[in-house]
């Protein structure tokens, strides 16, 4: 009797331990498929300015370069839209707000090293933001998030495993400037000027050279403080400006990836047509691209020439020509499903140029440029300046055409990629054809980085006072419903008073061949997802 009744417990017992082992297995071994070696071969579209992040405006430089780095926290690499509750650790193994949000702190990572073998400590940390609030001789060259850190008022040391960020007043949303690819931590003993040169961070790969307008190679950190990573021997990115170019290259199997977001719906049927093993995804982006206008300067300070240029503008027109109806029509923070905070169609019906009756709306604008005594035997001439790469320049020839319609002529003045940042910064330009994003989508990056009064990548000068008040107002809400009324209130002002005029966001491509896994692409960051570290080449 004892024996039987043992048994069926003993049997139980069993079953639990033989299921227990193969939830385990099955939980490790993804880990065994991975294969260590090769090295991952990208084209990239121009050649960056500089390999400094902190430096830098573009995903030209985040691109290749997030593999020298590590944040304190990122967004999961594996999600495809970054959200607060997808923020997990890196350097930091664990944080606590206080109870008003206004004390972010860090427990660090031990045992990290620099590349150069010195120790990663608190001290990188504070130093990275002292750097980034001005704080610190030598300084940035430039420094467009500066912005971003306003409210921070000063990175305080606990030892060398804990730091702690001390904000003037309540910023609930402070850990998503913290997790985008915008954010790494610089080493306390390497001055700015070297980092734009030869970068040296924490992160899975290690920096070997940059020759501009050539390639930009890396080799993995053997010495990488995350066990087993990377898998990948090193990463070469070939610099191609020209996309005809760049897809017949990756067509070929010259390559294994193609750079980032950088393939348009059409040249995706292309790689589809003459590659069909390669993956492809068309995602949306929260890239937008926006019409700048110097407002400083006659006539562009009147804001009824502001208003007309808005009214021009079809933005269907854009999206059906450039990648045949795929994208986004919008105001200045990207519209749902993909992002998080952008206006409802029923509000944006509502906005200038944003009716379907186009003829009406331009036939408006003529009137406001008639007003100023513009019109067919006096036209406004006028150079719009872009970026020397298709994704701006393709959409700039079709806004000058459009500006035809209210008596503006435009002549495309193009410039390089090295040039660009620094030309708008300083506000050279009458009219200027840019795309615009942010390292994260959040309001508190988005507002602060291109509106806020005085913010170097606020490239038009707007500023608003009110408005000022009301990016304090959205960022210190903490329920989040109530937040989202405030910044569509805050949308629907800048897109009236033509801050920036959000044209449309690209739906754009990145594909890949099938031996490279572990990419993840994004539908509201294009520069979030290029640690590499979890990377692998099946080969």
């Amino acid at each position: 009797m004892p024996v039987r009744c043992m048994m069926p417990d003993a049997v139980r017992g069993l079953r639990r331990a033989l299921i227990a082992i193969v939830l385990a297995c099955s939980v490790i071994a993804p880990a065994f498929a991975q294969k260590s070696g090769g090295v991952l071969r990208v084209f990239h579209r121009d050649s960056p300015a500089s390999a400094s992040i902190h430096e830098e405006a573009t995903i030209s430089t985040v691109a290749p370069f997030s593999a020298v780095f590590n944040n304190l926290v990122r967004f999961k690499q594996d999600e495809k839209q970054n959200r607060p509750e997808f923020i997990e650790p890196e350097l930091a193994d664990s944080w606590i707000w206080n109870a008003d949000h206004t004390r972010l702190s860090f427990k660090l990572h031990a045992g990290v090293k620099f590349h150069d073998g010195k120790p990663f400590t608190a001290a990188d940390v504070k130093c990275t933001w002292d750097l980034l609030q001005g704080k610190s001789q030598p300084a940035l060259r430039v420094n467009p998030r500066k912005a971003w850190y306003r409210n921070l008022d000063e990175v305080t040391v606990e030892g060398d495993h804990a730091v702690t960020f001390v904000l003037k007043r309540s910023q609930p949303a402070f850990m998503m400037l913290l997790a985008g690819g915008f954010s790494p931590v610089y080493p306390c003993h390497i001055p700015p000027a070297d980092m734009r040169r030869k970068p040296i961070g924490t992160g899975p790969f290690k920096f070997v050279e940059f020759k501009p307008n050539e390639s930009i190679k890396l080799t993995k950190n053997t010495d990488y403080w995350k066990p087993g990573r990377p898998y990948m021997d090193g990463i070469e990115w070939t610099i191609i400006p020209n996309r005809s170019t760049q897809t017949l290259a990756f067509i070929a199997g010259q390559f294994d990836m193609t750079f980032p977001y950088e393939q348009t719906v059409q040249t995706v049927k292309d790689v589809r047509s003459q590659a069909p093993t390669a993956i492809c995804d068309i995602d949306p982006t929260m890239i937008s691209f926006v019409l700048m206008v110097n407002r400083d300067n006659p006539p562009f300070n009147d804001p009824d020439i502001r208003r007309a240029m808005q009214l021009t503008i079809e933005r269907k027109s854009f999206l059906d020509i450039l990648s045949e109806g795929q994208g986004q029509i919008g105001g200045a923070m990207q519209s749902p499903p993909a992002g998080l905070w952008g206006l409802p169609p029923e509000i944006l019906q509502t906005l200038p140029g944003y009716g379907p009756d186009v003829a009406a709306n331009r036939a408006e604008g003529r009137k406001l440029m008639e007003k100023h005594g513009y019109g067919p035997n006096k036209r406004l001439a006028v150079k719009v300046a872009t970026r020397n790469i298709a994704q701006y320049r393709d959409p700039a020839i079709i806004l000058i055409d459009q500006m035809k319609h209210i008596y503006i002529d435009g002549e495309l003045d193009i410039v390089e990629t090295a040039n660009w940042f620094p030309k708008i910064a300083r506000k050279d330009f009458m009219i200027a054809a840019n795309l615009t994003g942010s390292g994260v989508d959040d309001p508190d990056a988005y507002f602060y980085e291109h509106y806020a009064c005085g913010s170097e990548r606020n490239y038009t000068n707007y500023c608003n006072p009110e408005l000022e008040k009301m990016y304090e107002r959205q960022s210190m809400e903490p329920d989040q419903d109530k937040r989202k009324k405030i910044v569509w209130e805050i949308d629907r002002i800048l897109t009236e008073d033509a801050a920036r005029p959000t044209v449309y966001r690209y739906n754009l491509g990145t594909c890949r061949y099938p031996r490279v896994k572990g990419v993840t692409t994004q539908v509201n960051s294009i520069f979030n997802g290029w640690r590499f570290e979890d990377t692998w080449l099946d080969q």
